[in-house]
């Protein structure tokens, strides 16, 4: 079903509001709009899926959707969250050694009126910015990016690739977006 998703328009000014917030909540839901996963992923990150080195989080297959592991280039603000983010945890977003609950961000953004949206929704936004800017960006790299199955079994059995580069390139383009923007907002 679909999600209330706030217009893509609208994400750079939010984002910037989030940034203004010093909470682990807040800075878990930037870097799901950032990377464009869903609420479980981001909220159960470990660093031990985290490579700063290769500036890569891999998420293993028992914690995606499709049952298939799934490898996210980070952005040069998504690592910047991540330095920020170190608590000692095993977990990257933890609250006393303990992921954030899985109302951390409903309740975020109910505290910041924009409790018309839902988390999950920012998945839609970044879809609707990349179909609807002219990015450049191919229809498999976005969906992708979005960790979606292909429905077609015989082009599923052919597509082995994940089109890394083309994701990181993407997910910059996202990144540069967002903050473009807030830098002509404020």
């Amino acid at each position: 079903r679909h999600q209330p998703a706030m217009p893509y328009s609208e994400v750079p000014g939010f984002v910037r509001r989030l940034q203004a917030r010093d909470s682990v909540s807040a800075k878990a839901l930037e870097f799901l709009i950032l990377s464009a996963c869903r609420q479980s992923e981001v909220r159960l990150v470990t660093w031990s899926e985290i490579d700063l080195e290769a500036r890569l989080w891999t998420i293993p297959a028992h914690r995606m959707k499709a049952c298939r592991e799934h490898r996210v280039p980070l952005t040069e603000r998504m690592v910047e969250i991540l330095h920020e983010a170190d608590s000692g945890s095993d977990f990257v977003f933890a609250i006393n050694n303990k992921p954030l609950s899985s109302n951390a961000f409903r309740a975020l953004m109910k505290s910041m009126k924009v409790d018309q949206y839902v988390p999950h929704g920012f998945r839609s936004s970044f879809r609707d910015w990349a179909a609807e800017v002219s990015t450049g960006h191919s229809w498999d790299t976005i969906e992708l990016a979005l960790a979606h199955s292909v429905a077609n079994k015989t082009e599923a059995a052919y597509r082995r690739g994940d089109q890394l580069s083309k994701r990181q390139c993407l997910l910059a383009n996202w990144y540069q977006f967002l903050e473009l923007e807030c830098y002509e907002m404020g």
